[in-house]
């Protein structure tokens, strides 16, 4: 522990010794380290507060509203891109005397980095600037940092409030022309439709339509073959009837006999018959069974003299009559499809050019329509969504808090500067002057020369001051107090000169 404290005593002496030294390193620190200080520009921060209202009804029940958050991210961070910068750059002093691209291009990204666009909430988000020109002087920079800020306001309001509407109206004219156009197309495709189809009417609709009219002649011939086959089929059923039918029958005295009971039971199932019963019916069956019982009791009693018309048989000629028109009605609809479907498949298989061409003019018009009706109908929406947004906005931007000229500089803080420079220049004196006696080969005490030849020492010699010797050495030390004290009367006067001017600032 004395060792430590012999080597402390040892440095203190050492700089006391060359104070002079170290006071002079501290004055030209000191000098160059506050002239650098005071050639720091002020810098004056401007700030702005915005809220941003996302709730428009509106907009959702008609279905044009977007995305509100992320269109509100995207404000903040397109609002800090070089884009927006360079307009705030050129309309703002920032961009005095700056001609070439580059110079231009430098000023934005210093800019860049003064600029801050932070949230608060996702509603509310601040814009602050940061102005320290050199070139300028305070007052200058101050207003500087206010009209950047506003600038910035100003950008956003004309591009996300009055820019929307400004961007549909030219949108809806872009659509308008794309629309005249796509008219006069559509117009001339669909009379080279309509002329291509007066020409070639089995091809209406391309080779498609025409394949899909084959399968739909094809699929009615086939129904009306089946039609046929179960008419002729009826009609043979019915033949078959009236031949088993007697054409009269015996008008006996007897109205009540075998003869008027087999004509009853024959007239009833020619009635249901004509009804479209079958013979497996089981009332065709049951009257089937009386009828042939009824004939064998009328063979048995004998024929009369004489006979009435059966009106059985009547009404069997009658049902084979109609059936007959209606075979020969689906005949000739059967010879009229077959026909057809012939001339179908004749121009199916001789016009293989023809059926391309249909198939091209058919396509390009279909394309040409849908394209019409698609800008048809975004033409209708934008026009919509500018309505409404002429009545309230998809986003309401409030400014709560207005930039505003700062008083006071935000960086840098002069007066700690000031301190630092002051223990700065204090500390390099101390080194100094440290550094100059460990150069020199003189030891400090006794001890200290003992330990550095490990020989012992037999004494020491005291000095002894004379009386002028002193006065000089107080003079000298009168000196020293006054260079230390006016090196911090320097300090004191350059931090009444900066609370001045601040002061005045405000």
């Amino acid at each position: 522990m004395s060792e430590i404290f012999d080597e402390l005593r040892a440095a203190l002496w050492s700089v006391w010794h060359r104070r002079w030294i170290a006071i002079a390193v501290a004055w030209a620190v000191c000098l160059a380290g506050w002239l650098v200080v005071s050639m720091i520009p002020n810098s004056y921060e401007s700030k702005a507060r915005v809220y941003v209202d996302v709730e428009d009804y509106l907009s959702k029940q008609l279905g044009i509203a977007g995305d509100s958050k992320e269109q509100i991210a995207q404000v903040r961070q397109t609002l800090s891109s070089a884009k927006h910068l360079e307009k705030v750059v050129t309309t703002t002093r920032l961009g005095e005397g700056l001609t070439s691209r580059g110079a231009i291009d430098a000023a934005v990204a210093d800019l860049e980095k003064r600029v801050k666009v932070t949230s608060e909430q996702e509603t509310l988000f601040e814009i602050t600037a940061e102005i320290a020109k050199s070139d300028l002087s305070d007052a200058e920079n101050a207003v500087l940092a206010r009209d950047v800020v506003q600038k910035l306001l100003d950008i956003m309001r004309e591009q996300y409030v009055i820019g929307n509407r400004v961007g549909i109206s030219t949108a809806i004219e872009d659509l308008d022309r794309q629309l005249d156009e796509r008219k006069a197309e559509l117009e001339q495709a669909e009379q080279r439709r309509l002329t291509f189809e007066a020409q070639y009417p089995d091809l209406v609709g391309g080779s498609d339509s025409l394949s899909s009219k084959v399968q739909q002649a094809r699929a009615e011939v086939r129904n009306v073959e089946a039609d046929l086959a179960a008419a002729e089929s009826g009609l043979a059923a019915i033949s078959g009837q009236i031949a088993s039918t007697p054409r009269t029958i015996a008008g006996g005295r007897d109205a009540t006999g075998p003869r008027a009971a087999l004509l009853q039971a024959q007239t009833q199932l020619a009635e249901l018959r004509a009804r479209g019963l079958t013979d497996s019916h089981p009332d065709v069956v049951a009257t089937t069974k009386q009828v042939a019982l009824l004939a064998k009791q009328a063979a048995a009693a004998g024929d009369d003299a004489g006979g009435a018309p059966n009106p059985a048989y009547a009404s069997l000629v009658a049902i084979k009559s109609e059936r007959q028109a209606s075979v020969e009605a689906l005949q000739a609809r059967r010879a009229a499809l077959q026909s057809n479907f012939a001339a179908l498949m004749a121009s199916q298989a001789s016009e293989p050019a023809v059926a391309a061409e249909a198939n091209r003019i058919s396509r390009d018009y279909d394309v040409l329509r849908k394209n019409y009706e698609k800008l048809l109908e975004d033409r209708e929406a934008l026009k919509t969504r500018g309505k409404v947004e002429d009545k309230a906005g998809q986003f309401r931007f409030d400014v709560i808090q207005q930039p505003a000229v700062p008083q006071k500089p935000a960086a840098p803080n002069r007066p700690l500067l000031l301190l630092g420079v002051l223990f700065v220049g204090i500390g390099a004196g101390v080194a100094a002057a440290y550094a100059l006696s460990q150069l020199k080969s003189s030891f400090a005490t006794p001890q200290k020369l003992e330990r550095a030849f490990d020989l012992p020492v037999i004494g020491a010699i005291s000095l002894t001051v004379s009386e002028a010797a002193r006065a000089v050495e107080q003079r000298r030390l009168k000196q020293f107090a006054g260079a230390c004290a006016g090196l911090g009367a320097i300090f004191v006067i350059l931090l009444a000169i900066e609370f001045v001017s601040v002061g005045a600032m405000a």
